[in-house]
């Protein structure tokens, strides 16, 4: 299996992600999905939309998770940090096996009537490679990577910080640089040998069950434990 079709380049996701992060509003107020952006458009809006919509919600958690470490509020604000932090992180995911579903049929791997239902991929060439990493995983981890640097970034130019805290800042700040470009790197192998037939990766579903009222075992006792007190008492 070889497809000639156009695929993003890292560069373009990378660039993407920063770009958002420079964004007046983000994340509270979400641009307008960009159709093309550098070289790398070709692929569809679609698969743009998911990569942004995974972005938007990275950076919400990231926000969450630092409200909630708050030491001097109320126990209930915690709490609803904490519930926010399950529902952007599973959109967070969701959004992940749509980037995923919308490669993998760029790839000739699966076709879109089936791109949701994990058929078995009859195009994948013989002795490819299964990776174990997603392309969408990778993406998801240069956005998280892409909130890094930002953070450690404003660190390296604090002025209301000694030498020390900076020079340290900017040291991290480095390997990060380089964490980022060294996965970019690994994106643009994975596609292009995908593109050629040597390698294939598949959906991995996370089957978030604490989000899922109907697996949560927890949340399972408290709805029979409710039902029960609805029961009528017996006469």
């Amino acid at each position: 299996m070889t497809t000639t079709q156009p695929l993003p380049s890292a560069a373009a996701v990378v660039a993407l992600h920063d770009r958002l992060i420079a964004t007046a509003g983000w994340p509270a107020r979400e641009p307008p999905v960009p159709a093309a952006p550098g070289a790398a458009g070709a692929i569809g809006t679609d698969f743009w939309r998911w990569v942004q919509t995974n972005h938007l919600f990275n950076c919400r958690l990231w926000a969450e998770e630092d409200l909630a470490r708050r030491t001097t509020v109320a126990p209930v604000e915690i709490a609803a940090n904490k519930r926010a932090i399950d529902g952007f992180n599973q959109a967070r995911n969701d959004a992940t096996e749509r980037i995923d579903e919308i490669l993998l049929v760029a790839l000739g791997l699966v076709d879109a009537a089936s791109a949701r239902t994990d058929a078995p991929r009859s195009t994948v060439s013989e002795g490819a490679r299964l990776n174990s990493e997603t392309a969408g995983s990778m993406i998801d981890r240069l956005s998280i990577l892409a909130l890094k640097v930002n953070a450690m970034r404003a660190q390296a130019e604090r002025q209301d910080a000694d030498d020390a805290h900076r020079q340290a800042s900017a040291a991290k700040l480095t390997r990060l640089q380089q964490q980022r470009a060294d996965l970019a790197g690994c994106l643009d192998a994975l596609l292009a040998d995908a593109a050629a037939g040597r390698a294939y990766f598949k959906v991995y579903r996370q089957f978030k069950m604490y989000n899922d009222p109907r697996f949560n075992p927890v949340l399972v006792a408290e709805q029979a434990a409710a039902t029960a007190g609805k029961r009528p008492p017996r006469g």
